[in-house]
């Protein structure tokens, strides 16, 4: 009986190992930078692994793609994320598998902070930035995607639902100062596109 048979005839919530990892990795490193420094102040972030795009693209330090994603603007943002991904990461990684989910996940992290970055020096911004948010979006794309593959509803979620979420949580953020809409929407889309992939429904029993 495969993982997420054991999880539908049990009929209890239960965490994935990758997604309690990556949550639990999110908090530590938030720990880590709320003891050394302030987590709401850019300079200090931007010298601990957030996004900036001359820095990205003109000086090769690539590797903010992905530690941009891990580090948070103070204890709500990192709350916000996690609530998201604690929620909803564990039935993707159910329905993915560990390996597949771990390559959506970093994917989304890498493709959307790429996409903010690209969107920010078209328009000249110098924005420094980070969160998790981008890969959560992905989580979401890919389960909207899995979700209308089994006809409408996952375990407990209902594409109504995701879909719902996504509508409302990208108005939030256009209609709302200091949100990262390129890589709301980019990681959203990369998620999506990467299920249609990735993702191959199981037989029943």
């Amino acid at each position: 009986m495969t993982e997420y048979n054991r999880y539908r005839s049990s009929g209890r919530w239960q965490m994935s190992p990758v997604n309690t990892i990556i949550i639990g990795i999110n908090i530590v490193v938030f720990l880590w930078l709320r003891f050394i420094g302030d987590t709401t102040n850019a300079l200090f972030m931007y010298e601990h692994g957030a996004a900036f795009w001359p820095d990205i693209f003109y000086n090769h330090e690539y590797y903010r793609l992905l530690t941009c994603a891990f580090i948070h603007f103070g204890f709500s943002h990192l709350f916000n994320n996690m609530l998201v991904l604690a929620y909803i990461g564990d039935n993707l990684e159910r329905a993915l598998g560990t390996v597949k989910y771990t390559i959506l996940y970093l994917a989304a992290a890498i493709g959307s902070s790429l996409i903010s970055a690209g969107w920010n020096m078209m328009h000249d911004d110098l924005i420094i930035s980070g969160g998790a948010s981008g890969a959560v979006f992905g989580v979401v794309g890919a389960l909207l995607i899995i979700v209308i593959r089994n006809r409408g509803r996952l375990e407990d979620l209902s594409s109504r639902q995701l879909a719902l979420f996504a509508v409302f949580s990208i108005y939030h953020g256009v209609t709302s100062a200091g949100i990262d809409n390129a890589a709301h929407i980019g990681g959203f889309l990369i998620g999506a596109v990467l299920a249609a992939v990735l993702y191959r429904r199981r037989r029943q029993g």
